[in-house]
């Protein structure tokens, strides 16, 4: 069954609710037969790749919000963010424009390896303070992934991979997707933001019970003859 999560790099609930959805799926009897894709999202694409402002100085300064809300609000998404086991640093959080990372994550998604992509950035933006803007930033995460230098130097300046993060981000304007995280199980349920991890087992309980029904498992009769297996040889 496949589940879909809209999200950036930058979002800091983005990497609470995956937290809390990990936390769930740690519960949830049927965790094998779960597929995660991840799908990228732009919050502010107007941001620039040169940005060298704060979580602090960007609420402040381009969303408009007085000093004190904003201390107030990032202290709260900090408390939430250590509930759920994360560390962060948002004075240290350096917001850029999150494209780049993106392709990373598009790229890394065609060698199966999304979700950890997306674990080491969220990492590196939210607890190590890295630009992940920088080229060299991202090559290094990449490396780290274990992808190919060589082929981690051509993604930036491959139009294959902005393409696909433009089609994620308009495939989650035609179905509604306004903010994130947005998590889509089996294309019938739908979470929006960093719901508590018991929101996330009840409905991942609830959609696999109708995705069982409509996908039984193959009920294979076996006519029994001499043969050889691992555990009894041959018989």
């Amino acid at each position: 069954m496949k589940i879909e999560i809209w999200s950036d790099v930058i979002c800091p609930f983005c990497y609470i609710g995956k937290r809390n959805f990990e936390a769930a799926l740690e519960q949830f009897e049927h965790k094998e037969h779960i597929e995660v894709v991840w799908k990228s999202f732009l919050l502010d694409p107007s941001i620039s790749e040169l940005s060298s402002e704060t979580y602090h100085e960007y609420l402040t300064k381009r969303k408009n919000m007085p000093l004190d809300q904003v201390n107030g609000m990032l202290a709260n998404v900090t408390e939430m963010a250590k509930q759920s086991g994360l560390d962060y640093h948002l004075d240290q959080s350096i917001v850029v424009n999150s494209q780049k990372a993106h392709q990373l994550i598009q790229f890394a998604k065609s060698k199966n390896i999304g979700d950890k992509a997306e674990e080491l950035l969220f990492l590196a933006f939210f607890t190590k303070g890295k630009n992940i803007a920088d080229t060299e930033s991202l090559i290094h995460i990449g490396l780290e992934l274990g992808l190919n230098e060589i082929e981690l130097n051509s993604i930036f300046d491959d139009q294959k991979y902005s393409y696909e993060v433009n089609q994620d981000i308009q495939e989650a304007k035609n179905i509604g997707v306004s903010g994130v995280p947005f998590f889509l199980f089996d294309r019938k349920y739908a979470i929006s933001g960093a719901q508590p991890s018991q929101v996330f087992l009840e409905t991942l309980n609830t959609t696999f019970t109708k995705w069982s029904a409509s996908n039984p498992k193959a009920s294979i009769q076996v006519i029994d003859g001499n043969s050889c297996s691992v555990e009894d040889g041959c018989k």
